[in-house]
């Protein structure tokens, strides 16, 4: 399969840089007039799925919406997934999922294989317990064409605690974590293409990047969230993320499923932020 560093380029390039993350919580479906329920959940993927697959770069469901529900819920998550990518769109599984050794690789074979029900263009990790315990899934993610986005400095105000804290060296975590991606994304970057190993760098930090004495250029894609309902637009972007801007996929939720159910309302919020998005990047 074709790398997706060169898939995410190509997608964002033709239809916007922009994810539309997938959040059926509880308050959300009550807002479309849908019961928290199984009927609820599937109505709601089945809607935005639809509305939305055939016209932006990236969808990002959120696993943890889908496991409250059991066996039936993961079915749901199953199905949004293989239509999303059969209507074109990446999927980017939110599961920030962090573990060591044989664990970790299981987490990497239910996302990363081409043979799981799951498999997804990319999922999102958690590097604390070490860059290192995520080498099962950095490597099944080259294996199969697949995509890595690693939390780095993250829109939650609690994270600074952890991301901002300083090693012997020096070095705060959050500049290890994305020095760590840049290693990862040398070959690709020497060939001027867009690495598949990214980043989770919140869209609200402002200038805390450099308080964090973080580098962005880390040859990869950086997943912005924020946009919307946290307070960043996506004139915010340049000021956060620099010269990287054009690497940046912004990641928006609340901002655009608020205008569902009707699935002409859902598709005219997105397109209408992938071009705010793509005015600013280029």
């Amino acid at each position: 399969m074709t790398p997706f560093g060169a898939r995410l380029r190509g997608a964002m390039d033709a239809r916007g840089p922009l994810c539309v993350g997938i959040d059926p919580h509880a308050s959300l479906l009550a807002d479309w007039g849908l019961g928290d329920d199984i009927a609820g959940l599937e109505r709601f993927t089945r809607t935005v799925v639809d509305a939305l697959a055939d016209k932006v770069a990236v969808l990002k469901p959120q696993s943890a919406f889908f496991e409250r529900f059991g066996s039936r819920g993961i079915a749901v998550l199953e199905r949004a997934v293989a239509d999303a990518r059969a209507a074109g769109a990446l999927v980017l599984m939110d599961a920030k999922r962090g573990d060591i050794g044989s664990t970790m690789a299981a987490y990497a074979s239910a996302y990363l294989d081409p043979a799981s029900p799951l498999f997804s263009d990319a999922v999102t990790v958690s590097p604390y317990l070490g860059f290192g315990s995520l080498r099962p899934a950095l490597d099944a993610a080259r294996a199969s064409g697949s995509g890595v986005f690693v939390l780095a400095l993250t829109s939650n105000p609690e994270g600074a605690e952890v991301q901002h804290a300083v090693r012997a060296d020096g070095a705060t975590v959050a500049a290890t974590v994305l020095d760590h991606l840049k290693e990862e994304n040398a070959e690709e970057a020497r060939a001027g293409l867009l690495g598949s190993y990214g980043a989770v760098v919140g869209a609200t930090l402002g200038g805390a990047a450099g308080e964090a004495g973080a580098d962005l250029a880390i040859g990869g894609p950086l997943l912005a969230p924020g946009i919307g309902a946290q307070g960043a637009t996506p004139a915010d972007l340049p000021g956060v993320f620099g010269a990287a801007v054009r690497n940046v996929v912004p990641s928006v939720s609340r901002g655009v499923l608020r205008h569902g159910p009707d699935p002409a309302s859902l598709a005219s919020a997105a397109l209408r932020l992938a071009d705010q998005v793509r005015a600013v990047a280029e």
